[in-house]
């Protein structure tokens, strides 16, 4: 299989507009766009019922004592852990194409719902649901697609992952709510191909200056 983006390129920046949170000089971090990026897929296996996307940041930060500290970095050293930002199932076998913005579009206050979505696809949380668990005007479930939104004081380019994961089955066998991790678990036995494109993105000013 192949996948492309027309939003970004493989090992690039992504533009803010596909992001959570983007830099801002007097606050630190400020709202964004949050549109779900253009992907497209070709080269699919024979024997093909149905496709999942999913998105992971894999440099998260294992130990939160450090994030968002104005007097220090996070350490480039420090264990990373998964954060999945997108989990879409059930996509049908007859598509290749998830057009720019047409499953998120701006930040959502608790969460976008689901899991049901468009087309007969559903959606999974994805893991702004713990991340926002403990804040009061922020908490609840983030079914589908939130962008990036790294500590602003890490020392690592965070690197986002989109894979597009081609099965031998119509639909991912899990119901109700469910993350990312599950859904992996749920399809490794039905896998037949997939691809991958990763991006790149930071919000510290530190790296951004470098980068220019």
């Amino acid at each position: 299989m192949k996948l492309r983006s027309d939003s970004f390129l493989d090992q690039q920046p992504i533009p803010t507009r596909y992001a959570f949170g983007k830099y801002d000089a007097q606050n630190r971090v400020a709202l964004a766009d949050n549109m779900n990026p253009h992907l497209a897929w070709s080269e699919v296996p024979e024997g093909t019922k149905s496709f999942v996307i999913l998105c992971v940041d894999k440099d998260v930060p294992s130990q939160p004592d450090d994030v968002n500290q104005p007097d220090r970095e996070v350490p480039s050293d420090l264990p990373r852990v998964d954060f999945y930002h997108w989990v879409l199932v059930d996509i049908d076998a007859n598509t290749t194409e998830i057009a720019e913005g047409a499953y998120a579009q701006g930040v959502t206050p608790r969460g976008k719902a689901g899991p049901l979505s468009l087309d007969g696809t559903r959606q999974g949380v994805n893991d702004f649901t713990n991340w926002f668990a403990h804040d009061r005007d922020m908490n609840g479930d983030y079914f589908g697609y939130d962008g990036p939104c790294p500590p602003w004081n890490d020392s690592l380019v965070h690197r986002y992952t989109f894979t597009v994961y081609a099965l031998a089955i119509d639909e991912v066998p899990l119901k109700g709510k469910f993350t990312g991790a599950q859904v992996l678990e749920a399809i490794q036995d039905h896998i037949l191909g997939q691809a991958s494109i990763t991006g790149t993105y930071t919000l510290n000013p530190r790296l951004l200056v470098d980068k220019n």
